[in-house]
């Protein structure tokens, strides 16, 4: 019993939130249609909500409401919308066909323009409430960086650049985006000393790596970024830590009362404890990716031998070269690689990083060679594996297709975003103006989605269909009203552009009918129209069928 109300609850919030994503902007679609229709003196004869059997419906006016039973459309039926429908001479007044050939574009097109500006007004309503965004706080300024160089240190704020305050590290970002190849000034302050300084920044500019934008190059200072290495602990068997308990992916809190957030954090907060001092740390324990519960693990002293403790002297160490899955039936499961255990080195190359680890895989030359020898650490014990890679296709952020070889393991991923910061319109107009401009940046990047696809410089693979749409609606639900509504904004976009396809069929395809009648004063012929109406109708089949392909797909893990 308790499964099966179990399964009914993931049912639940599953499907929900997918079709109350879906009505809503279907309803905000067919609901342009019907009242451009209405204003226009056409005479709606139904507006449904979904296909097939009708599961509600009453009648006001001259117009049927019905809700059908597949929620995965609508439509609005106007009075003598099909071209050559013998139409008495006194229905005229009231018929779709009849209408003057400005109005049916007003009609058509009316459904689209409701997508775009209900998406204006889903932005508007988020930046009234408030929008997270990352504070102006940098994350690990690596060493050999150039921001490095420069002067700029891990966890430093950016309280200004050049005079201008700044409140996100967006701002900072459209700030070199809009400055390269050029010195800037960066007020900064320390964080640890509270000090405030200035740093000296020269803006390099490289090609934009994000082919969704008409930028061609953008900003950059190497090494600046906000994220940083969290605090999950990697342990030696033999660490005394080990012996009472701390484990191999557990996430440390707290040493001795004092917070740690960031792996930066735990040195200096060791280094100023005696080693004569009782330790004792607070740490999140995680099964299967979810926090478990909390524990408190207490050690005694080190045994006099430093002043000190340390992470050396502790045995512990960041999770990064740990492995945290083995994808089943994958290369690295078939040679015997498991959860928990630590990766040294790969073909006698010692490995510091887990981009060391990609890299070695990725290039792998393939015959002649057979194997990739991996060395790992497993409960102490140093253990050699041969695994043979295979070379697979993987969607890269960017939605390009990359082929290369891979084992099939994933690492106990140890980074922690900065503390985001909620931002605010000022008011009712910037609210607006920013709904409006996140629309058109949006709509943008959608139409630059369909230019990459037609010119081959993303996968097709990326074309989503209903499944895609359903999973993203249930997530972005169960994370917070902000992100289902900031989705449901993203497809109402979506809708926009696509239904401005010019494919006969879709609302873009009777706009160009309508475009070619007022320009050559007369509607095509109903055998022209019939024909691309078909036409287009088996292109929408068509990729609707292979939208659902990915989806299918995707979700076994084939894709």
């Amino acid at each position: 019993m308790e499964i099966l109300i179990s399964w009914l609850q993931q049912g639940f919030t599953a499907v929900v939130p997918f079709v109350l994503l879906l009505g809503i902007l279907i309803f905000v679609h067919e609901l342009g249609h019907f009242m451009v229709a209405r204003w226009n003196g056409v005479r709606v004869e139904v507006f449904s909500l979904g296909f097939g059997k009708k599961i509600f419906s009453f009648k006001k006016g001259d117009t049927t409401y019905c809700l059908s039973i597949i929620p995965l459309g609508g439509y609005v039926k106007m009075f003598g919308e099909q071209p050559g429908a013998d139409i008495a001479e006194e229905d005229k007044s009231v018929s779709f066909t009849h209408k003057n050939v400005f109005q049916r574009i007003s009609i058509v097109l009316a459904g689209p323009l409701m997508n775009f500006f209900f998406a204006v007004l889903i932005f508007f309503a988020l930046s009234l409430m408030g929008e997270e965004m990352h504070k102006p706080i940098l994350g690990d300024i690596e060493p050999t960086t150039a921001a490095y160089t420069m002067g700029f240190r891990s966890g430093d704020k950016l309280t200004a650049v050049n005079g201008q305050e700044l409140k996100t590290f967006e701002e900072f970002n459209k700030f070199i985006n809009k400055n390269q190849n050029q010195e800037i000034t960066v007020q900064v302050e320390r964080a640890l000393a509270g000090t405030k300084e200035e740093v000296k920044a020269k803006i390099a500019s490289k090609i934009n790596p994000n082919i969704l934008t008409t930028d061609d190059t953008v900003g950059e200072i190497d090494g600046i970024n906000v994220f940083a290495r969290g605090t999950f602990i990697g342990v030696d068997t033999n660490s005394p830590l080990y012996q009472v308990g701390l484990r191999t992916g557990d996430r440390l809190t707290s040493i001795n009362g004092q917070k740690v957030n960031y792996w930066r954090d735990i040195e200096p907060t060791l280094n100023q404890i005696s080693a004569t001092t009782a330790l004792t740390m607070e740490v999140d324990r995680f099964t299967d990716d979810k926090m478990e519960k909390s524990e408190k693990i207490s050690a005694t002293s080190a045994g006099g031998r430093v002043k000190i403790y340390s992470l050396k002297d502790l045995k512990l160490e960041s999770t990064e070269m740990f492995i945290s899955r083995v994808a089943p039936k994958s290369p690295a499961e078939a040679a015997g690689l498991k959860k928990g255990d630590q990766v040294l080195s790969i073909d006698g190359k010692a490995m510091s990083s887990w981009e060391d680890v990609v890299a070695a895989i990725k290039n792998f030359p393939g015959p002649p060679q057979e194997f990739l020898k991996f060395d790992v650490l497993r409960e102490g014990q140093a253990v050699a594996l041969e695994i043979k890679p295979n070379m697979t296709s993987q969607m890269t952020a960017n939605g390009t297709e990359d082929k290369r070889y891979t084992v099939g393991v994933y690492p106990m991923v140890n980074f922690a975003e900065m503390e985001p910061v909620l931002i605010k319109a000022d008011g009712v107009g910037s609210a607006l103006v920013r709904g409006f401009n996140r629309t058109v940046d949006v709509s943008g990047m959608m139409v630059m989605s369909f230019v990459r696809l037609i010119q081959n410089k993303i996968s097709p693979k990326n074309i989503g269909g209903v499944l895609s749409i359903g999973q993203a609606a249930s997530e972005t639900y169960r994370l917070g009203i902000d992100k289902f509504l900031q989705m449901m904004a993203f497809i109402s976009v979506n809708l926009f552009i696509l239904n401005l396809l010019p494919i006969p069929v879709l609302d873009g395809g009777h706009l160009v009918f309508y475009v070619v009648e007022a320009i050559k004063g007369s509607p095509l012929s109903l055998k022209k129209m019939e024909m691309a109406q078909q036409v287009g109708l088996v292109l929408l089949m068509t990729l609707m069928v292979y939208a659902l392909f990915n989806d299918i797909t995707r979700f076994l893990g084939v894709n």
